[in-house]
């Protein structure tokens, strides 16, 4: 048998350097896949750690939508400015500070998800959690110091919205400091390039920018692009726009530590001050397309947007568009925007298809569903109505404060309160006429028991007609003139009242006051009210004749009634300048208070800026309202120049505010015809606790004379909203639209 040699050497060397070998290759691929996996969780915690921020940031976005508009209201309120510990919640360092706190942006995790966890000793290992304790190092001004720069006096440029004009020096000071809404910043010529460039409007869209020098207060802009139909994105409505712009960058306070750079957003926050515009405006819970007598409506006509706080459209109704803030219900046959929606138009998918088939303006909405937007009525109820129910407020931080900024009775030009009652009477016997003269407030007492008497002709406000007309052939002709008239000499007169087109000043017609001696006639603008009892002398009532006043106001030698253009009628409870013998009235309004009349209203040309009634009072409707055309009327009074309103004819700009109205005086009218915009002031959004049934307003109701309700074919409606700011009232309703938006150049085409 034939044998192999064995070959000598050591044993194992082959074998060691294999496994060395191997050993070697495999920590360095350890190695190398460690690293890789360090540098991939490295940068996936980066993208986390970005994330977080950029989630964080929306939160806090959010929240400053939430707080801002209430530090607004606080800052306009009484004494807000009283101490430090009162006005430096206000200021925009704390509203922010506030905001960090609300957005819970310092944890990652919140403790009540913490405590849900049950985890001892539990660590979170997010290095972008921090107290935040410095915002300036987060939020900044686009200018050199501070925490916003304030839309005012100055143009930032391209990308931003028209700026306001103001030269309140506490207006100038304050609203970099707060966020301050006041009636002082206006449209100036600063902001007009903006009004009229497409391209400098801070939205992408065009503006209808009207001349500054006409309509500096409101001016025609852009609905902003949000989701709220308030109006249509794009379309023109009537607002002032506040705006404050600041940058901010929640990874800067920590980049030290956590190594993170993100650029800073620049954010432009917008309060939209929008005067009630709509067809139909509440913030209060309302059925739309029925009367409370279970009828439909009919012969009624809407154009344009309704807004309602809450909403239950019955029946076959037809509008334009909803918006709500808090929910609506649409029966199956209710068409909005010519659409029926057979489920809730708000379930997921529904508007979506809607913009893909019909456009992009979807005509159902909340105002929850745009993100960073909210919508605020600011609507004070029966507290509107009433001047006497307020205290003077003072030291307020803003220069406009909150009652004189939201309560329509406070702002009206002119007073005229029932300030003495007879003794065991209603029989009002003294009134107080208050108006603007050289721009100051000057009081007329009206004793109503010695009208004339007290200051008898000749002499200021008397005026010279002519001397006795013994033959009775030539008589002094007023006109359409209504004038208080006195016939006699030397001190001893006869009176009448509410006189108009031809008087003869004879003894056949006064009688003769001065037996013996020639006489002569005088004449006097009527008082534009006077006391007048209604309904078989049951219901006492304050008539007032708006077709008097522009003479009135001349006699008085006051400011016009481009200045005199708005009247509140209250009664004076107040024990320091009222009647003890006087009372609140109540709200719903019964028989046993006093009312107010509304006649000689059909032409309303001397108002050339409009005119607005205001009283806490029931109104009764007594004669056609403001149904004269400007171009109709003697002497002629020109449309505004440029108007391009939604009407295709102008009536000068009027609105009633009054807790209830009736219509007709003397007797019960047939029916009735309303057109323009309906608003409410109510506050109901409840149901009653002993039906369970929903409270709602029915805002199409309409109420005779002796309270009967009119049938739904005897009520005619045209309503329409307002796209100029030559149709607004002296007196409106006010809402705010709070917006805060990202200015990207990629996005705004600058």
């Amino acid at each position: 048998m034939k044998t192999t040699h064995t070959r000598a050497g050591k044993s194992g060397y082959v074998s060691y350097m294999l496994v060395l070998s191997t050993g070697i290759v495999l920590t360095l691929l350890t190695v190398y896949f460690y690293r890789s996996t360090m540098r991939a969780n490295a940068a996936q915690a980066t993208v986390q750690l970005q994330a977080d921020y950029a989630e964080k940031e929306e939160s806090i976005l959010r929240a400053i939508i939430a707080i801002a508009p209430n530090r607004a209201i606080r800052a306009m309120q009484n004494n807000s400015n009283s101490s430090s510990a009162i006005s430096e919640p206000l200021r925009w360092q704390n509203i922010f500070t506030e905001a960090l706190v609300l957005a819970n942006a310092r944890n990652s995790v919140s403790s009540e998800l913490k405590a849900s966890l049950n985890i001892p000793n539990l660590k979170v290992g997010n290095m972008g959690d921090s107290a935040l304790g410095t915002p300036s190092l987060i939020f900044k001004s686009l200018g050199t110091s501070g925490y916003v720069s304030a839309g005012i006096n100055r143009s930032l440029g391209a990308g931003f919205p028209p700026p306001l004009t103001t030269g309140s020096s506490s207006t100038i000071t304050q609203d970099p400091l707060y966020a301050i809404i006041s009636n002082d910043k206006q449209y100036g010529n600063l902001a007009q390039t903006y009004l009229n460039d497409p391209k400098l409007n801070g939205n992408g869209t065009t503006y209808y920018g009207l001349p500054v020098e006409t309509y500096p207060r409101f001016n025609r802009l852009a609905y902003p692009k949000i989701n709220f139909g308030y109006a249509k994105p794009g379309d023109p409505f009537v607002a002032k726009r506040n705006w404050w712009a600041f940058s901010m960058n929640v990874a800067q306070h920590d980049s030290a530590n956590t190594l993170i750079t993100r650029p800073p957003r620049n954010m432009v926050l917008s309060i939209y001050e929008i005067p009630s515009q709509l067809a139909i405006s509440a913030s209060s819970f309302m059925s739309l397309g029925q009367y409370a007598s279970g009828e439909a409506w009919q012969n009624v006509t809407i154009d344009g947007g309704v807004f309602v706080g809450k909403a239950v459209v019955e029946g076959n109704t037809t509008l334009p568009a909803l918006a709500s803030r808090r929910g609506m219900t649409l029966s199956s046959d209710a068409v909005v925007g010519g659409q029926r929606f057979s489920s809730s138009p708000f379930t997921p998918g529904v508007r979506e298809a809607y913009q893909l088939t019909q456009g992009e303006f979807f005509p159902v909405s909340l105002a929850s569903e745009s993100g960073k937007v909210a919508f605020i009525p600011i609507n004070r109820g029966a507290d509107f109505f009433d001047r006497f129910t307020h205290e003077t407020e003072s030291n307020t931080v803003s220069p406009t404060s909150w009652n004189n900024y939201s309560v329509g009775a406070l702002q009206c030009a002119m007073r005229l309160d029932i300030t003495q009652v007879a003794e065991g009477s209603k029989n009002p016997t003294n009134l107080r006429f208050s108006y603007l003269k050289n721009g100051n407030r000057v009081s007329l007492d009206v004793d109503l028991t010695k009208l004339d008497a007290d200051s008898p002709p000749p002499g200021s406000p008397w005026l010279f007609a002519c001397n006795e007309d013994k033959d009775g052939v030539t008589p002094y002709n007023f006109g359409t003139a209504v004038v208080n008239v006195a016939y006699g000499k030397n001190g001893t007169y006869a009176y009448q009242t509410g006189v108009t087109g031809s008087v003869i000043f004879n003894n056949s017609r006064f009688g003769d006051p001065l037996v013996g001696v020639i006489k002569a006639g005088y004449y006097r603008p009527s008082y534009p009210f006077e006391v007048k009892w209604i309904q078989n002398n049951t219901i006492c009532c304050i008539a007032i004749y708006p077709r008097r006043f522009a003479k009135f106001l001349a006699a008085l030698n006051a400011d016009s009634t481009v200045v005199n253009n708005s009247l509140v009628v209250n009664v004076d409870y107040t024990t320091a300048t009222g009647s003890v013998r006087l009372h609140k009235p109540s709200v719903p309004c019964t028989d046993l208070d006093y009312g107010v009349i509304l006649q000689e209203c059909a032409d309303m040309t001397s108002f050339t800026k409009g005119f607005s009634l205001v009283t806490n009072l029931r109104t009764y409707i007594g004669d056609d309202f403001n149904i004269t055309l400007y171009k109709d009327a003697v002497p002629a009074i020109s449309t505004p120049t440029g108007y391009t309103g939604s009407a295709d004819t102008y009536y000068p700009p009027c609105s009633l505010f009054m807790p209830e109205k009736r219509y007709g005086v003397d007797l019960d009218p047939f029916s009735v015809k309303i057109d323009g915009q309906v608003d409410s002031l109510a506050k109901v959004d409840k149901v009653n606790v002993s039906d369970a049934e929903p409270t709602m307003i029915r805002p199409l109701d309409s109420k005779s004379m002796s309270g009967a309700s009119f049938a739904a074919s005897r009520i005619k409606v045209n309503l329409r909203p307002i796209i100029h700011p030559a149709d607004l009232p002296p007196i409106t309703m006010m809402n705010w639209l709070i917006v805060l938006e990202e200015r990207k150049r990629e996005f705004v085409g600058y």
